[in-house]
């Protein structure tokens, strides 16, 4: 899958730029938010090596994917954009998120990376795509606001812990401008 937006390239990671993917995955600012626990840091090149094979494997069954997002004109990976089904989703529910290196916060990328896979999921018959944040990442809570995303409030629902939860529907998202 490859999807182009006005400066963004959203592509399959490659073992090129497994040294990038080990600076982001490496940082705490970035691994904070993502998933149930403690933050869990890569440690090592042949980890990050391991973690592009498995966003391959997660990538099998379209329009669901764990993706490169690059920086066109540059050849700089921004971080990740994600389209995949919730854990413990008992209906196949499916979340878009986003990780970036810090380096790459502030540009706008995680809103236009998530517009595209979104997009990209509704055109394939997904009935609705959800975000998922930690109730205290108001950074993610705002590119759900700019995405234009329902706030359905606090749930504990997908993950162990409380979650601010976001949804949109092919309707709800043909209506944002």
């Amino acid at each position: 899958m490859r999807l182009e937006t006005a400066r963004l390239t959203v592509r399959p990671w490659s073992h090129d730029e497994a040294d990038r993917l080990l600076d982001i995955q490496s940082r705490l600012e970035v691994v904070k938010w993502l998933g149930d626990g403690e933050a869990v840091l890569m440690k090592d090149l042949d980890e990050a090596h391991a973690r592009i094979e498995r966003y391959e494997e997660r990538s099998a069954t379209p329009p669901l994917g764990f993706w490169a997002v690059e920086v066109c004109g540059t050849g700089v990976v921004a971080g990740s954009v994600i389209l995949l089904t919730l854990p413990n989703a008992e209906h196949g529910e499916v979340e878009v998120g986003w990780h970036l290196h810090p380096d790459s916060w502030g540009h706008g990328y995680a809103t236009e990376a998530a517009t595209a896979v979104i997009q990209h999921g509704f055109d394939a018959g997904l009935p609705e795509v959800y975000a998922i944040t930690h109730t205290t990442n108001e950074r993610s809570q705002a590119v759900c606001r700019r995405l234009g995303l329902d706030d359905l409030g606090v749930m504990e629902k997908w993950y162990d812990e409380e979650s601010r939860v976001y949804r949109t529907t092919p309707a709800r998202w043909a209506e944002r401008a």
